[in-house]
């Protein structure tokens, strides 16, 4: 008959969880410790987001997702190719946004030792042209490039 008041006990704490709700105040009422907010307060139970990093005026991202990954020579022939591209268009096209490299994709191949850099014309990056749209489909220019970024040849080809 004395075990029965400890399983009575025993039930009494499981069926109330086991502990008093924690007191809202800032003093303990039973003198211990003082309960702390919790420090997460997303509702997923994530970390906390944290406030955004600003140097020299640039809101810098917590993390990146990169369009490409490329090695040194191929930026290096990419941008040849795409300075040989805009080199060659007439002056007065320098305002229209068409004619600028905001409206041009670059992809690069490596074949041969050499970068093959294609570069096509999407006016839709502009802001003018709906998606989609392209004034000259059949529009590109390809590249061949050394390692080191000098322009070899143009593809023989004329839109």
């Amino acid at each position: 008959m004395m075990n029965l008041p400890h399983h009575v006990l025993l039930l009494t704490l499981l069926l109330d969880g086991g502990t008093p709700p924690a007191s809202s105040g800032t003093a303990a009422r039973d003198g211990g410790s003082v309960v702390s907010p919790p420090v997460v307060t997303n509702a997923d139970g994530g970390t906390a987001a944290r406030a955004p990093l600003v140097a020299e005026g640039i809101e810098w991202p917590d993390e990146l997702r990169p369009l490409a990954t490329l090695d040194g020579p191929a930026v290096l022939a990419a941008h040849a190719a795409l300075q040989r591209l805009l080199a060659g268009f007439p002056k007065e096209y320098a305002k229209d946004c068409s004619y600028t490299a905001k409206a041009m994709e670059v992809s690069v191949a490596q074949h041969g030792g050499m970068y093959f850099v294609e570069i096509k014309r999407n006016v839709a990056k502009c802001g003018w042209a709906a998606p989609g749209f392209n004034p000259s489909a059949h529009w590109y220019e390809l590249y061949a490039v050394s390692a080191d970024g000098k322009v070899l040849a143009r593809y023989p080809y004329h839109p």
